[in-house]
């Protein structure tokens, strides 16, 4: 008798496992639609990320440029200053 209870628990819960973890097409529809709008997310991510790497890649060329011209600039003015001195020690030498 006890082995015939036990049989008929473990079907009643098995039958409830079963019944429990069956997926409904309404729940499916609902998953699928988390999912395509998650996957919509992602990939308006994915292009902010692009465009954002462009600038940063346009933004670094441009630092560079700018640095370029820094050290010309710079040279020019150590050219002009050497210039300057060599004419006031001829002015001085005279």
């Amino acid at each position: 008798m006890r082995l015939n209870l036990i049989k008929v628990s473990i079907l009643a819960l098995l039958l409830g496992l079963v019944g429990g973890c069956a997926v409904t097409p309404e729940q499916l529809q609902e998953v699928r639609a988390i999912a395509d709008s998650a996957l919509a997310e992602a990939q308006a991510a994915t292009v902010t990320a692009n465009n954002a790497h462009t600038v940063a890649s346009e933004a670094a060329f441009a630092a560079s440029q700018a640095d370029a011209n820094a050290t010309a600039a710079l040279e020019c003015c150590n050219a002009n200053t050497d210039r300057i001195d060599r004419m006031f020690k001829k002015a001085m030498i005279k």
